[in-house]
């Protein structure tokens, strides 16, 4: 019978020949030496995904680590008949669902493309046999969960403890570059990024205004810059 799990399987491309630099990024510093990242090559698997296309759904059983490698894919909750309702968005590289395999259980989010993207998956099973083997990946693999959980609870506090503007200028801060001056580059549709904060997008538009008749932030096209990092700062604390 085929299952969404079988599909998901099929869809899946061949097993990678070689490493890919960018999945470097997952995987943290050090560099894997060079046995690790063959063995890992010879697990992971990438696929395309169209805009609107299913990654995963809530109820699947999870069976792999989930990673996006360039593009952006949204969680949040998919109902038929109705628009995807979401809640974060995940831009590669960057791990989508290091957990729910672990945890032995289903994924608990729907997951959709909103770009075209290039997901990465690492099945359970092969991977609890390379940890025997390379005791070193243990460690990398729970420092990349660490950082999803602390993200997560960083996350949580900022909406229990913050208001809108307040969750705002924090995003603005930690997404600024300085490679490029301070300046935010914006990757998000408007809509993605007032789901990451939790607000409407007619609220953030009215917030960004706010904050340029404050002379904190300049908008241009999709580049925010930043004008006033000290009045900023204490706005995020306050």
């Amino acid at each position: 019978m085929d299952t969404p799990t079988a599909s998901l399987l099929a869809r899946s491309s061949t097993r990678s020949p070689a490493w890919d630099p960018r999945w470097d990024a997952l995987f943290g510093l050090p560099r894997l030496s060079e046995a690790e990242r063959q063995a890992l090559a010879l697990l992971l698997r990438s696929r395309a995904v169209a805009v609107g296309e299913s990654v995963f759904r809530r109820g699947q059983a999870s069976l792999q680590l989930v990673a996006v490698l360039e593009g952006a894919v949204g969680l949040g909750v998919a109902t038929q008949g109705q628009a995807f309702h979401l809640e974060r968005n995940i831009h590669g590289p960057a791990w989508l669902d290091i957990s729910s395999a672990w945890a032995g259980g289903m994924f608990v989010q729907d997951a959709q493309a909103l770009q075209t993207a290039t997901v990465l998956e690492l099945p359970l099973d092969g991977l609890r046999q390379l940890l025997g083997r390379c005791p070193d990946l243990c460690e990398r693999m729970m420092c990349a969960l660490a950082h999803a959980v602390q993200s997560l609870t960083g996350t949580t506090h900022d909406l229990m403890a913050k208001d809108a503007q307040k969750r705002l200028a924090t995003w603005l801060l930690s997404r600024r570059s300085e490679a490029s001056g301070g300046d935010v580059a914006l990757k998000e549709r408007k809509r993605e990024l007032a789901a990451q904060l939790a607000i409407t997008p007619e609220t953030l538009s009215r917030l960004l205004r706010s904050l340029m008749s404050a002379g904190l932030i300049e908008v241009k096209g999709y580049s925010i810059k930043l004008l006033n990092l000290g009045a900023l700062q204490s706005l995020a604390h306050d």
